[in-house]
């Protein structure tokens, strides 16, 4: 079960040490302090052989067997890998036969646990098995033992230092190398490299405050409260781990579950704000909280009463068994702190992460269970065994199961919820036949892979995936066809962009006058000639990136020609597409995506998910037009009065009002975050440009129904309140259009939520104004101020009157914040 469950997930791993634990008590008949210690690190100490040892070292070996085989001895890929499984498989059978003949019981049972859990690690077979038959979705292509190693490794994300590393703000001095790094050649694995390591000037044991990456260091300082030039201390490197490791990603999530919480936003900044925080509900009536969140169905306090049962079954289970409740105990800390500590989160993350900690909570749960007998205990004491059975049953029922699904219900219900299905669809639906879309993230990408290879949405369209785009199996996927997409327009050779090849060209400035074309740019960083390439101290030489400034030709008839533009637009095309690289360094997605540019002579539509940054797309934003959910391509001269949001209006207008589905969130009994937080925003700024936009180019019918549309199909929420500044934006629009009940109806949504905002903050405000969101206040009072001067302007607006009295009321009340 063991070796089954790894194919899983590797989370069964950690219930080793428990199960050792119940071995011991069952099978020991001396139970002492020090034997039970013994025995705990024992248990990890077969967790660590079934990790390192089964799980990575014997993939590790297959592939230097395999070097061996190949390089060594001539013979082909796999041979080795072949001779090592037939090796192993002896190994295992001998050892099986001695423990028998010799009468050898424990050895004889190590060796069957081992052979088991190969057995059900067998279940692996099938990641290469996958990449040696070319599926559509193949990540890493791991066809030989070395992919194979690194993609069990998970070697594309860096691994955090455990018990001895630098400090966020220590400085590289050094740096050593690692092990060779080996890639499948055509004929024997070819050398790429050593992997480096760094050496840092400041290092601690246990380190928390580690990562130097993107905006961790500021985060740092901002949760310890550090200033710019203050360097941490070990004791700052503590007070991180256990008020934002332990406590904000750990025990915030432990109460969720047993005490409450107040909503399912992302709270993993603050520890003091309502969004994301538990409680539990008792004292939440003084706290003056918003309509918006206490109606909401993911407010769900549990009063504690789940947490005050299990802390009576854990006390009660100690009590009454000792051995028991020490394997439960150990379940719950290496299924809960013990990830904290090995996982090492290093800040903020893309996502609450509270379903990595479930087996603690499952754990504790057990306790929960046990509660009822302990309650039962305490009530025999006043009545017969039998009463103080039902009763606390019956109680316990209600109080813990009973509770939680009656609260919780609302928020896990997804019965009714479709946003991931119907946005994937969407997103596909947005491009023009036999488009290439760029995709950025998982979240962008996995649900459109599912739509196309499970229920065969528009599999014209070419997903390609920027986050991927940069390894050279991805580039060489996306030379093949897939489903009825027909291969990239890739011309680089395998050798262009193999692994050690090309992996960072830096820009140099060759001070060049003028835009480069696109097509000489990417010759000049694809070539072999020395000219090309820069020479460095250690004697290595590489390509390099000589300009930023890029331009591309475009040939108008052939733009028309390929129906990218109408021939009505001819005037519009630009003859040059310029633009500027916005990065220091190119890798292999910008190679590929510029080889792509070069070679597509506008053939096949190009479009881009709004999600992808600048760099990834290597600054063509000035020419993405928004036809829907999607960004096109469009070589169109550039508007300088129009900075905004730009569209393709028409084609946008026909993709949302006739080929959308909008994952019934008008209707759902539940909507998660990301459907809240992510796509209801963006799909309110996408009505809200296009009816604009429709508006400046005279379709004023369209755009009235383009925003009856929107009330038709979104619910009236307010995720945060930057949505209630573009739903005033619409709110405007349909003033414009005289479509004055829209209008109103929006108007009084916004007024209730702004005023419930406000209400709330002036509470915090008199309680302790640090507590006091300057910018929800800020942002609120300039709606009210908004919506007062459209109430002047539009004598038909019924919330006139009543925010102007609000506006002087709340100015009043926050005057002490207003003040410069």
């Amino acid at each position: 079960m063991m070796g089954l469950s790894i194919g899983i997930h590797l989370l069964n791993l950690l219930t080793i040490p428990a199960l050792t634990m119940v071995y011991y008590f069952r099978r020991s008949k001396l139970i002492s302090t020090k034997r039970t210690t013994i025995t705990v690190f024992i248990g990890i100490a077969l967790l660590a052989f079934v990790q390192f040892g089964i799980i990575q070292y014997t993939v590790k070996l297959a592939a230097y067997f395999d070097l061996l085989f190949v390089n060594t001895l001539k013979m082909g890929f796999g041979s080795g890998v072949l001779v090592f499984l037939l090796l192993l498989i002896g190994f295992l059978v001998t050892g099986i036969i001695y423990s028998i003949r010799k009468n050898k019981p424990a050895l004889n049972l190590a060796f069957l646990c081992i052979t088991f859990i190969y057995l059900g690690y067998g279940s692996f077979a099938m990641i290469p098995i996958r990449a040696h038959a070319g599926t559509n979705l193949n990540n890493s292509h791991p066809d030989n033992a070395f992919k194979l190693q690194s993609y069990l490794n998970r070697e594309q994300y860096i691994a955090p230092p455990l018990v001895y590393g630098p400090y966020f703000d220590a400085q590289a001095i050094d740096q050593k190398e690692g092990a060779t790094i080996y890639r499948k050649g055509k004929t024997q694995y070819e050398v790429v490299g050593k992997q480096q390591k760094l050496i840092y000037d400041r290092n601690t044991i246990l380190p928390r405050i580690y990562s130097q990456t993107d905006n961790n260091p500021q985060f740092y300082k901002q949760w310890l409260q550090l200033g710019n030039e203050q360097s941490p201390t070990f004791k700052d490197n503590l007070n991180f781990l256990f008020s934002w490791q332990v406590y904000q990603m750990y025990f915030r999530y432990f109460l969720w579950n047993f005490v409450g919480r107040y909503n399912d936003q992302d709270g993993q900044t603050s520890t003091v704000d309502v969004d994301g925080n538990w409680t539990s509900g008792w004292f939440d009536g003084s706290k003056h909280l918003p309509p918006f969140v206490i109606k909401s169905n993911t407010y769900t306090p549990l009063y504690a009463l789940p947490l005050i049962i299990g802390l009576v079954g854990m006390v009660w289970h100690f009590k009454r068994n000792k051995q028991d409740a020490s394997v439960i105990a150990l379940l719950y800390f290496f299924m809960g702190l013990a990830i904290v500590l090995y996982v090492n989160q290093p800040s903020i993350q893309p996502r609450e992460r509270d379903y990595s900690y479930v087996g603690s909570f499952y754990a504790f749960a057990i306790w929960i269970g046990l509660g009822t007998i302990g309650f039962a205990q305490l009530l025999q004491k006043k009545v017969n065994a039998k009463y103080a059975m039902m009763v606390a049953t019956s109680v316990c029922l209600l109080a813990g199961p009973v509770l939680m699904a009656v609260q919780e219900w609302g928020a896990h219900n997804r019965s009714t919820k479709m946003t991931p299905h119907d946005m994937a669809s969407n997103y596909l639906n947005s491009c023009a036949p036999n488009a290439i879309l760029f995709t950025y993230g998982d979240n962008d990408t996995y649900s459109l892979w599912y739509a196309q290879e499970v229920e065969n949405i528009r599999p014209d369209v070419r997903i390609v995936n920027l986050s991927l785009f940069g390894t050279d199996w991805y580039i060489r996927h996306m030379k093949k066809r897939m489903n009825r997409s027909a291969p990239l327009p890739i011309t680089m050779n395998d050798d262009l962009y193999k692994d050690g090849v090309r992996d960072y060209l830096y820009y140099q400035d060759a001070k060049i006058p003028d835009s480069v074309e696109l097509k000489d740019i990417f010759e000049f960083i694809t070539s072999d000639a020395p000219d090309a390439k820069l020479e460095y101290n250690n004697g290595t030489s590489s390509n390099y990136l000589p300009t930023k400034n890029f331009k591309m030709a475009v040939n108008p008839a052939q733009v028309i020609k390929s129906g990218t533009l109408p021939a009505a637009q001819q005037s519009r095309i630009t003859q040059n597409m310029k633009w500027k690289y916005p990065s220091d360094h190119v890798t292999k997605e910008h190679m590929a995506l510029m080889d792509i540019l070069v070679h597509n002579n506008w053939k096949r539509p190009i479009y881009f998910t709004n999600s992808a940054p600048d760099e990834a797309i290597i600054g063509l934003r000035p020419y993405l037009y928004n036809e829907g959910f999607a960004y096109r391509l469009l070589p169109l001269k550039q508007d300088t009065a129009n900075q905004g949001d730009k569209t393709n209006t028409l084609v946008m207008y026909n993709n949302v009002m006739k080929k959308f589905k909008w994952g019934n969130m008008k209707n759902a009994t539940y909507l998660d975050q990301q459907s809240t937080a992510l796509f209801y925003p963006f799909i309110t700024t996408t009505f809200m440009n296009m009816s604009q936009n429709l508006i400046n180019e005279g379709h004023l019918a369209l755009a009235k129904q383009a925003l009856n549309k929107y009330d038709q199909v979104m619910p009236d929420i307010y995720p945060y309140i930057d949505v209630a500044a573009r739903k005033f934006y619409i709110a405007d629009t349909a003033c414009h259009l005289q479509d004055f009940k829209l209008a109103n109806k929006m108007l009084n949504s916004i007024n209730n939520y702004v005023k419930e905002q406000l209400d709330y903050n002036y509470h915090q405000l008199q309680k302790d104004a640090d507590t006091v969101n300057l910018r929800d206040v800020q942002l609120s009072m300039s709606l009210l101020n908004e919506m007062a001067l459209l109430g002047d302007k539009y004598k038909q607006l019924v919330v006139n009157n009543r925010v102007k009295k609000q506006l002087a009321d709340y100015q009043e009340k926050f005057s002490p914040l207003m003040r410069p």
